[in-house]
């Protein structure tokens, strides 16, 4: 979820503006936002955002924080292509200056300067940025790997990169993410021929599942299509909209016809194979119900489905049910540790050594990954001979010129969830209410009483995920009687007495469970 921000002489702009995605910890939750807070508070002076490429952890926030910041967005012309689509569809298109950015031509923003620089990524656009300043200029990667034979795009060459390291750069502002990686991250034309093995020798139905947004590596599916003889059918609406952004913009213009699914399913098992989003365990996407039988492609026995895509931390679990949904039925399944069936878009370590030579930054600042791997890059390029390098948290506020780099002070970050159409804290008290429910259960409870708070017939119960189960029976007539006793008590007020049966009714569930789950109190007079 990437949000960085340049400023100087008191302006302001903002690279990429992304999103990412919800774990168990925010349950009911998908999107999860980045909190815009400090910039938010300085409006007035945002002038611009600028985005490197189109992928959905550096433009995914646009829709619903594009219009209210009140700037224009600069990209290139495919990635424009999928912003406009996005708002498009939240009806925001005319309130958002969407500026496209052709020939990679330099554009001024205020006090600061901006070219793209293309480099290879698993999208179309990948761009670096060079920020000049009036302090001096900062090479920003943004995602970026070394790949000699490249799908889609012209990378710059090592003779350009130099070119720009000789105008002196102030500071790199680097892709960690592979920087644990001794390799490189190898070449997408790499992966055809194990692809074109593994799907000439299946037997049945293929389909292999990829990240929608790698039109490198549609590009690459569709010519293993080809050479295998075999009719491609696309599951996925993210997958239609990159096929559809990307032939706009002159990509993919030799991938082959398509055909439906009702097609798909009358052609014979071994002339077909299918595209398909889901292969990090999503639950919605198409693979996910391809394994359950609720989609219309449906696979049996003897077919194959190939994971042409790296597993991303965390997403264990949810692809572990799929792949085992698909092993009970008999699926034949390949991923990146049977065959060379993927390859990275991030630079492992001869790559980030070749860029520290082509570049020369006085500063290196590390991002993406995780802290281990911005503390570990900024470690290689001391090594390497950058002279300095800083690791900055999310919040940190730094200066990298004059006399740089320092850290300033810590300011407002954090995160912000989308929970339907409504944006909240993640960490406020809706979602903290929920995590209590989800972890402890919850109870409520409704009690009659007169106008001198007597009790009027017996409390009322009812209870949402205790696990109480075949005790179920036992352990009401417990809280009832708890509840009835609390109100006998008396109390001061209503509140008081409120609390009082509160924590009547959750000291008898923590007794049957030991939880502590959350306990609402209903006081009616009669």
């Amino acid at each position: 979820m990437n949000v960085n921000l340049y400023g100087t002489q008191g302006k302001w702009v903002m690279v990429d503006c992304g999103i990412t995605f919800a774990d168990p910890a925010y349950p009911g939750i998908d999107l999860i936002l980045p909190d815009l807070a400090f910039i938010e508070e300085r409006r007035d002076d945002l002038l611009a955002i600028v985005l490197t490429h189109g992928h959905e952890d550096h433009i995914g926030a646009l829709p619903y924080f594009a219009a209210d910041l009140g700037v224009p967005l600069y990209a290139t012309p495919f990635t424009a292509g999928l912003i406009q689509g996005k708002l498009d569809e939240e009806g925001i298109a005319s309130r958002v200056e969407l500026n496209i950015v052709r020939d990679l031509e330099p554009f001024q923003i205020g006090p600061f300067g901006f070219r793209y620089l293309p480099l290879a990524h698993s999208i179309p656009e990948g761009n670096a940025l060079l920020i000049d300043t009036p302090y001096g200029k900062i090479f920003h990667t943004g995602d970026w790997k070394l790949d000699e034979a490249p799908q889609l795009g012209v990378p710059s060459t090592p003779a350009e990169l130099s070119a720009v390291g000789d105008q002196g750069i102030l500071a790199m502002v680097c892709d960690s993410t592979n920087v644990f990686n001794e390799q490189p991250s190898g070449s997408e034309g790499s992966v055809r021929a194990d692809l074109d093995r593994v799907v000439g020798e299946a037997k049945g139905r293929v389909l292999v599942t990829t990240f929608a947004s790698n039109a490198a590596r549609l590009q690459t599916l569709g010519q293993v299509a080809k050479d295998t003889g075999r009719t491609m059918c696309v599951a996925g609406r993210s997958l239609d909209r990159i096929l559809r952004v990307a032939r706009a913009n002159n990509y993919l213009q030799d991938f082959p016809e398509t055909v439906d699914f009702d097609s798909a399913m009358r052609l014979p098992r071994d002339k077909v194979m299918i595209v398909a989003t889901g292969g990090q365990g999503e639950a919605r996407a198409a693979l996910a119900r391809v394994a359950e039988g609720s989609h219309q492609i449906k696979l049996e026995a003897g077919d194959t489905v190939v994971f042409s895509s790296k597993q991303i931390p965390g997403n264990e679990i949810a692809i572990g049910r799929i792949q085992n949904s698909l092993a009970a039925q008999g699926v034949e399944m390949i991923t990146d540790r049977q065959a060379h069936v993927h390859v990275s878009g991030h630079p492992g370590r001869p790559e980030l050594a070749e860029m520290y030579k082509w570049i020369r930054p006085e500063i290196l600042l590390p991002v993406h990954g995780e802290m281990r791997h911005m503390a570990e890059q900024a470690r290689f390029g001391l090594k390497q001979g950058v002279p300095k390098a800083i690791v900055q948290e999310n919040g940190e506020l730094l200066r990298l010129a004059p006399n740089g780099p320092v850290k300033l002070g810590h300011e407002r970050v954090g995160r912000l969830v989308l929970d339907g159409d409504v944006i909240l804290p993640a960490d406020g008290t809706t979602m903290n209410e929920r995590r209590k429910v989800a972890l402890h259960g919850q109870i409520s409870v409704a009690v009659a009483v007169d106008g001198s708070s007597r009790l009027k017939g017996s409390p009322e119960i009812k209870i949402q995920g205790i696990p109480v189960e075949e005790d179920r029976d036992a352990f009401m007539v417990d809280a009832i009687a708890a509840a009835a006793e609390a109100v006998k008590k008396g109390a001061k007020s209503e509140d008081a007495l409120r609390e009082q049966v509160r924590l009547a009714v959750r000291r008898r569930a923590t007794h049957w469970t030991g939880k502590k789950p959350m306990v609402d109190v209903l006081l009616v007079r009669v």
